[in-house]
């Protein structure tokens, strides 16, 4: 089974409305008319057209044309400076950043799953504040580079990427090789998220759903403060519009909408992810995990540093995985 046991939800609705496969429905549930439901698989027919030519950057006609990539981060320890292209608005509290590679047959240099650093270094800064973050532009994207930000108050990194503008640069170096993603490493992966934790769990899904040979199944569980705060929404509703029965999204949050039969209250806990994940040594899967330090230590226990996972804490050790089930990001 997909899951120990599925949660009842309705279909969500996201502007522009989206038809959305439910986990489960509702027994009460009306049934639909013809018309809606021809406009719903036209909506995921739709989906899956957007999908692809996201992940493809452009399409293959244009990358055949520029020729081999180029590549611009390539693991040597050199920082590279990309200029700041364009700024877009996600979320009261986050950006998206575009940054111009060398040119237009550039590309990061980034593999599934890795991630890079970012380096700047005030006027009145004794030493440079460096960051990583995972992009979340597919890795073949050629010309550009975008960072998906959540501004912190006391997040010097975060502070500095919101007050740039347009034409100024960045100091980038990796990548940082994570976990190494082949077709089919696993049967099933489930992935356990909070705030901007989501963005190396969708390099993931984005390389799994973009390669028609890889038959993975995917799990999601995202834990925000609000609705407003889930970051890539409209491509995990286009996601699970396009691979309904290999892609499930549990949304978790502090403050849920009253009524709420899409999104369940609170924290992730104990009883949520016993419902959700497949039991321990069912098969060949994999947890990852990635959030704030509170989420590590709740969830999985804290990794002792980057090339040290640690053992297994938290709820998932309650749960009986152990160290080889789960990866922490």
């Amino acid at each position: 089974m997909f899951a120990r046991a599925a949660f009842a939800r309705t279909s969500l609705r996201f502007p522009p409305p989206v038809a959305r496969r439910a986990y489960s429905a509702p027994a009460n549930e009306p049934k639909k008319s013809n018309v809606l439901i021809y406009s719903a698989i036209a909506g995921a027919a739709a989906g899956a057209g957007y999908y692809y030519y996201y992940t493809t950057a452009g399409g293959a006609g244009v990358k055949a044309a520029l020729g081999p990539a180029e590549i611009t981060l390539k693991g040597d320890g050199e920082w590279v400076d990309l200029r700041l292209k364009e700024v877009t608005p996600v979320t009261h509290n986050t950006k998206r950043f575009r940054f111009e590679l060398p040119s237009e047959n550039h590309v990061s240099g980034l593999k599934v799953a890795s991630a890079l650093l970012t380096k700047y270094k005030g006027p009145n800064d004794a030493k440079p504040t460096i960051r990583p973050y995972t992009p979340i532009n597919p890795e073949d994207a050629r010309g550009y580079l975008d960072l998906l930000v959540k501004r912190y108050e006391k997040g010097p990194m975060s502070t500095h990427l919101h007050a740039m503008t347009p034409n100024q640069t960045l100091s980038f170096k990796g990548p940082l090789p994570k976990y190494e993603w082949t077709p089919n490493k696993h049967e099933h992966i489930s992935l356990i998220a909070g705030g901007t934790g989501i963005t190396p769990m969708y390099q993931l899904m984005r390389a799994i759903f973009s390669n028609p040979e890889d038959r993975t199944k995917v799990t999601l569980v995202f834990g925000n403060l609000t609705e407003e705060d889930i970051l890539l929404r409209r491509e995990l509703v286009e996601l699970e519009n396009t691979y309904p029965q290999r892609f499930k999204v549990f949304y978790v949050l502090d403050n849920a909408p009253k009524g709420s039969s899409w999104a369940t209250q609170g924290r992730v806990t104990k009883e949520l992810l016993k419902t959700v994940l497949p039991e321990p040594g069912s098969g060949n899967n994999k947890i990852f995990v990635c959030g704030p330090p509170g989420m590590y230590k709740a969830v999985s226990g804290v990794k002792k540093s980057p090339s040290d996972q640690g053992e297994v804490g938290g709820v998932l050790k309650e749960l009986g995985y152990k160290k080889e089930d789960v990866y922490k990001f």
